[in-house]
């Protein structure tokens, strides 16, 4: 499936937006400009305390109801709120009330919210917009926010899209919004790789699988012949790189997104694993064992050429994950006797652990911002935490009975894993947390879920 390419507008900023976007053109009404004042409307990351910000958000109105593909631009003005109400309430910030809770509004409240009716509601923060049919076919899609207290506007964005990128659309409203009450980057409108299990344990089918990051747009890449394991996104978003198991010969594949194509990078009679993208896209990092001996190698993206191996200790060395700028790689080892840290420089040199303390620590994976690094620690359980760069300040996140291999939000802010129950009829599922440990919550999928991976923020 070729992912579209959003045109986002910049809604009342210009003379051309006026006209084909703003809610009021056709009563010949500009909007109001957008507010530069100070707001103290915001939320706290890092805020444990359960206190979150009320945010109403009324059905997007329309100025006339108009049949499309995917519905009635009346039904998707619903529809995108309830996905944008979602966003909000999964991100663990919001306490919102979508519009099965609040009453609706007129197209002309759009840019005029009535701020006396919502402050008697208990409002703090205000979601209105509209949905608006083009006449070539395409939906204009406006969200605005507002500060109900201040009565300012805060911000705006406006789309054209086609009527069946609607979620798409009420994705990015939700970063819109996500991103200016927290300070934070965005990370709703982007996609979640991960395997698809099926069958008895001794036995699974595993398909590799794709699904929008709140579960939706579900659909499944590999067809189940094969075994497939630890997909990763390119930097650009436009490929996977999964492992494959044809009988037992391992091979590495990257799968392009827009084609349904995918090429061979590399196969092997040896045991391999965990293949990664390298931050510009140019190699992939993987584990593979040799005579007994596993290490850490890299290999052209393009395919072909000779690996470099980049460690050459006794014992297991694998789970190798970039820093954001490619400068480092962290490595899980158990060179020490047991599974725990390592971080060496990009060519293998400079190779020191990291984690010491009780227990044992693996699959680590660098955050996107570069500040932190996520972990499997195992000691009693198997629970996802993380910790700096160099080792200091672990923190468990989670509390599950067996919770592993994490991957993370392209903001650096929430981490995905998957959770497996015990038993022989144990099951496994997606799951995710946020860096407070307190937001927690599990990914709908059709099958049992396992080897999440989060892609970038979609163009």
């Amino acid at each position: 499936m070729i992912m579209t390419r959003f045109r986002t507008l910049a809604l009342g900023l210009c003379a051309t937006a006026l006209t084909t976007v703003s809610p009021l053109a056709a009563q010949a009404v500009s909007p109001p400009s957008v507010s530069t004042g100070e707001s103290g409307l915001s939320v706290d990351v890092t805020d444990e305390s359960g206190d979150d910000l009320v945010i109403a958000v009324p059905a997007l109105a329309t100025p006339q109801a108009v049949a499309t593909p995917a519905g009635s631009t009346e039904a998707l003005g619903r529809q995108v709120a309830e996905v944008i109400t979602a966003d909000l309430r999964n991100s663990g910030l919001f306490r919102p009330k979508g519009p099965d809770s609040v009453r609706g509004i007129t197209f002309g409240e759009v840019t005029a919210p009535a701020y006396t009716y919502w402050r008697g509601a208990s409002s703090e923060a205000l979601v209105q917009g509209f949905v608006r049919a083009k006449g070539d076919g395409k939906l204009t899609v406006g969200c605005y926010l507002y500060d109900v207290a201040l009565g300012t506007e805060l911000t705006r964005q406006g789309f054209d899209i086609a009527p069946g990128d609607w979620r798409r659309a009420a994705h990015k409203c939700a970063d819109a919004i996500y991103a200016r009450l927290s300070g934070e980057s965005p990370f709703f409108d982007s996609r979640i790789a991960y395997i698809a299990e099926s069958g008895p344990k001794d036995n699974r089918v595993k398909r590799l699988a794709i699904m929008d990051s709140d579960g939706a747009n579900h659909r499944f890449i590999t067809n189940g012949q094969s075994i497939a394991l630890t997909p990763r996104f390119s930097p650009d978003y436009k490929q996977i790189v999964y492992l494959s198991y044809i009988g037992k010969r391992p091979r590495i594949y990257i799968y392009d997104i827009g084609t349904g194509k995918q090429k061979l990078v590399t196969e092997s009679v040896n045991q391999t694993f965990s293949p990664r993208f390298s931050p510009d896209g140019r190699f992939i990092l993987y584990s593979m064992s040799v005579s007994g001996n596993t290490d850490i190698y890299r290999v052209s993206a393009a395919g072909g050429g000779t690996p470099q191996r980049l460690t050459n200790s006794p014992g297991i060395d694998t789970g190798g994950s970039y820093s954001p700028d490619g400068s480092k790689i962290v490595f899980e080892s158990d060179r020490g006797g047991s599974q725990q840290i390592y971080v060496m420089n990009a060519d293998g040199s400079g190779q020191q652990r990291i984690s010491f303390g009780g227990g044992r620590s693996a699959t680590p994976e660098w955050s996107p911002r570069g500040d932190l690094i996520a972990f499997t620690k195992i000691g009693g359980g198997f629970r996802v935490g993380v910790m700096s760069p160099t080792g200091g300040g672990e923190r468990l996140l989670t509390n599950g009975w067996q919770d592993e291999a994490p991957s993370w939000s392209p903001n650096g802010r929430v981490i995905q894993f998957f959770r497996s129950s015990p038993g022989r009829s144990g099951k496994s599922a997606v799951w995710q947390v946020d860096l407070t440990g307190r937001n927690e919550r599990k990914i709908p999928t059709p099958l049992d879920g396992s080897d999440p991976a989060w892609g970038p923020l979609l163009p």
